[in-house]
């Protein structure tokens, strides 16, 4: 099964490239997997400290991912999957789409900020020649209905 690939982090734009991933594999049989990654400078601080500080991280992203998982199942039919890494986001997001074959397409959000697209957005646009899947950029500001009739 082809699955989408989205990012799901703090960010306005990850709602609409969640509700698009979702979308487009309810209409084309296919699966949505939600990766969220921990920075690796949340965790320099002593090891016991550390470790709580992971745990409450995974345990924020794990909430988090469940209310978009709930729409998903709800409005769409989708049953996502969530995966946490640790580590800087690009490398991690490449890392994902190595380690998962089933992985067709990386759907990210795009900030509507006039500083440009987002870091994610810019960082990897600038390798898209060379990345094994596409990469579909939804814009931030779209509404729920021109979602749905792009989908």
């Amino acid at each position: 099964m082809r699955k989408f690939l989205v990012v799901l982090d703090d960010s306005k734009e990850c709602l609409n490239a969640i509700r698009f991933a979702a979308m487009r594999a309810a209409k084309s049989g296919g699966g949505v997997e939600v990766l969220s990654i921990i920075p690796p400078e949340e965790f320099n601080h002593w090891i016991g400290v550390a470790d709580l500080m992971r745990a409450e991280a995974k345990e924020r992203i794990e909430v988090h991912f469940e209310v978009f998982a709930k729409w998903m199942r709800d409005k769409q039919g989708i049953d996502p999957s969530l995966v946490i890494r640790e580590g800087e986001v690009v490398p991690e997001i490449l890392a994902q789409i190595s380690d998962d074959p089933e992985i067709g397409v990386l759907v990210l959000g795009a900030s509507t900020d006039k500083k440009g697209p987002g870091p994610i957005v810019t960082q990897l646009s600038k390798n898209a020649g060379s990345l094994p899947i596409p990469i579909t950029v939804v814009p931030g500001d779209l509404s729920k209905e021109r979602l749905e009739a792009i989908t």
